[in-house]
């Protein structure tokens, strides 16, 4: 294989070189929420929602989307690990999150909203809060590329991705081993091999015999997050450019379609997750979740059409 036709991808994941935290994972995270919030406030002000909506929304939106995305992997992905140790569930702080929990988090807390906030709609809730969810989902896809995880297969394409951080233990110690950091006072396993990172992503072309043997990935976060940065556009386009804001359900609809179709293609070219993955046979664990979440999509894309032609658009 030519080498000149991979991307050696030695990104840092600490924002601060020094510091194991924060990471720009988390960054990517919060800014979510923040330009979420943003977004989100323009829409209310535009729909001349009440203030306290707002702040309400965010609350209900960022305990529940959180809490679905951590017990959604907990139970989706590792159900035997889980509920066997289910305190280690709460330590949130050592990643694991579930796109699909999250969706599943944020539906129940339109619901809590509207019941308890807003007594409008629930659909009129996820109607507005799938357009920042989908830029949130964007960025969140870009920290995973920054932690170089949710990787793709091994591919020969010139679209593949070295990820020099990947997760192999023959890798790490080739690592350590070739830029000499195992004589590292006092320093335990991962500092050596963040400090043998920090060396080869200084000077990669002095370690191109490594990097050989770093096998070329799809980037499938990056891919998956170029599709949620589209999705995001073309709701927001919906939204303000046309009247199907208006139409009840239909802009969660064709976020469910774009968002978990997207997700279910993506799937073929990423690599399994440990755990429940490897003992499905042919689909895997978020293909199986997609699936109906796309069917609930559609089913409302075509009602809401349907809405649209005999004139019943406003909620």
């Amino acid at each position: 294989m030519n080498e000149l036709l991979f991307v050696n991808w030695t990104f840092n994941p600490r924002v601060i070189d020094a510091w194991n935290t924060p990471r720009w994972y988390g960054i990517m995270w919060a800014l979510g929420f923040y330009l979420g919030f943003i977004i989100l406030n323009k829409v209310y002000k535009n729909e001349k929602a009440p203030e306290n909506w707002m702040d309400k929304t965010f609350i209900y939106v960022l305990i529940g989307g959180v809490l679905g995305a951590r017990i959604g992997h907990c139970l989706f992905y590792q159900p035997d690990y889980y509920l066997s140790h289910p305190l280690e569930i709460l330590k949130i702080w050592e990643g694991g999150l579930a796109s699909h929990g999250g969706a599943i988090g944020i539906i129940i807390a339109a619901f809590l909203l509207n019941r308890n906030v807003v007594k409008k709609s629930v659909l009129w809730i996820l109607d507005r809060l799938v357009i920042p969810t989908a830029l949130a989902a964007f960025l969140i896809r870009l920290g995973n590329l920054f932690n170089h995880e949710i990787v793709g297969k091994v591919t020969d394409s010139s679209i593949g991705f070295k990820f020099l951080r990947e997760d192999s233990a023959e890798i790490h110690q080739a690592i350590i081993k070739a830029t000499n950091t195992t004589g590292i006072t006092n320093g335990n396993y991962y500092d050596k091999l963040n400090t043998a990172y920090d060396k080869i992503a200084s000077d990669p072309s002095k370690y191109a015999d490594l990097f050989a043997m770093i096998p070329a990935r799809y980037p499938a976060q990056l891919m998956e997050g170029i599709c949620y940065l589209v999705i995001f556009t073309i709701l927001m386009w919906f939204y303000w450019k046309t009247n199907a804001g208006q139409i009840k359900g239909f802009l969660m609809g064709v976020f469910f379609v774009l968002l978990f179709g997207a997700r279910f293609f993506i799937e073929f070219i990423k690599e399994n997750q440990d755990g429940i993955d490897e003992s499905l046979q042919g689909l895997n664990m978020g293909q199986y979740l997609s699936i109906p979440l796309v069917l609930i999509g559609f089913y409302f894309v075509f009602r809401g059409i349907k809405s649209f032609k005999v004139g019943k658009v406003t909620y």
